[in-house]
């Protein structure tokens, strides 16, 4: 796996996710996602921020939310999300498809699975069924190391996740098996709807 084929990869993803978002009803579009507290409208404001924030202002927002990259994140989100009708949210993301945007110490694998979880966190939450191409998933997957995971800090202790769409697993126990794309979203600390996830721990990783 290449840069290029990263690169190739965030393009698509964002490409994809752009029609996707065309297609959302005034409704949807205010409906919650699998972001805590978040709505399409504030996840959408977050994965675009990169593309309308220079470095200097995302260094003073940082300043401003005292170094907690989080709470930075939230605070422009709703900003964003409250100030930007849906349109402009979209086409800040259709005008940067291709944009070199890579998040901090993450390369553009990093800012593949930016992309990626959070575009599942919309349609996962909106009951939507799209599915990433496996082979996307996959390259996210391979990117997650130890540290990684751990920052999400999700308790996996005692469980094995097993994909049931590509060649993947991760960790040792009870397997709770899923597709890729549901399995990264556990491994991120997100709670699925019931009947996505199988096997004797798919309770406690599900709503």
């Amino acid at each position: 796996m290449t840069e290029d084929d990263l690169r190739k990869a965030v393009t698509a993803e964002r490409g994809e996710q752009a029609e996707l978002l065309a297609a959302l009803s005034p409704e949807q579009w205010d409906a919650p996602t699998l972001c805590e507290g978040w709505r399409v409208r504030e996840v959408v404001a977050h994965t675009t921020m990169p593309f309308r924030a220079s470095l200097g202002r995302t260094l003073l927002e940082l300043v401003r939310a005292r170094g907690d990259f989080n709470r930075m994140a939230d605070r422009c989100a709703r900003r964003d999300a409250a100030e930007l009708p849906p349109e402009r949210l979209l086409a800040s993301l259709r005008d940067n498809v291709a944009h070199p945007w890579t998040p901090p110490g993450g390369g553009v694998g990093g800012a593949l699975s930016h992309d990626v979880i959070h575009g599942l966190d919309i349609t996962v939450g909106l009951g939507l069924d799209r599915r990433v191409p496996p082979e996307r998933v996959a390259m996210v997957l391979a990117g997650m190391r130890p540290k990684n995971i751990a920052f999400f800090g999700t308790d996996l202790t005692g469980v094995r996740l097993q994909a049931t769409d590509i060649d993947w697993s991760h960790g040792a126990g009870t397997p709770l098996r899923g597709l890729a794309q549901d399995l990264l979203l556990v491994v991120c600390g997100r709670r699925l709807p019931p009947g996505r996830l199988t096997g004797e721990p798919a309770a406690r990783f599900s709503r």
